[in-house]
């Protein structure tokens, strides 16, 4: 299967300090602020944005991770197999009167981001939500629209996007697989 390379390490680094910097112009009281990422690339991306949001505002932070296994709207249709795998969620701080930044590493049909709010609001309802990740890509089957994006990432609905970061596969990159062909897969 052939890959095309659209973001590597360097890239990547340049591009989550470049959404830091919006986010941090576009809230100007950083008390208010909270990152809380989508597991499991998300949670990763929204760690390195927090450091990057810390080192500009010289403010710590709240930060959180989520887990939307269990408000997935497929989560019944998929096969034992392919049942994802669930980790823990940790919103240790209260979310009223905050914005918080939920972070993605792919914008795709939107049904994660629908399944991440509705889990985020059963620990709380925060002031504002905003939405950042590192590619959109398209494709919209719901009609949400990313306050911060990284990278457009014009693809064709059966192309794959894959995020591989150093915490989780040992290599920061985006790249762009080609479907699989009938022949490919026999």
């Amino acid at each position: 299967m052939s890959e095309k390379v659209v973001l590597q390490h360097d890239d990547l680094r340049r591009t989550l300090r470049r959404i830091a910097h919006e986010i941090a112009e576009k809230n100007p009281e950083p008390t208010r602020l909270a990152v809380v990422g989508i597991h499991t690339r998300g949670a990763v991306l929204a760690r390195r944005l927090h450091t990057f949001l810390g080192e500009l505002t010289g403010t710590e932070l709240p930060i959180g991770d989520l887990d939307i296994s269990f408000y997935r709207d497929d989560v019944g249709a998929r096969t034992p197999a392919a049942q994802p795998v669930v980790h823990d969620s940790h919103i240790d701080f209260d979310l009223g009167d905050r914005t918080v930044v939920l972070v993605d590493d792919v914008l795709f049909t939107g049904r994660t981001i629908r399944a991440a709010i509705e889990a985020l609001f059963d620990y709380g309802r925060p002031q504002r939500v905003q939405l950042a990740v590192l590619c959109d890509r398209g494709h919209r089957e719901l009609p949400f629209r990313p306050d911060y994006v990284g990278k457009n990432l014009p693809t064709a609905r059966e192309e794959r996007v894959n995020v591989r970061l150093e915490e989780t596969d040992g290599i920061d990159e985006v790249t762009i697989s080609e479907p699989q062909t009938a022949e490919a897969l026999a």
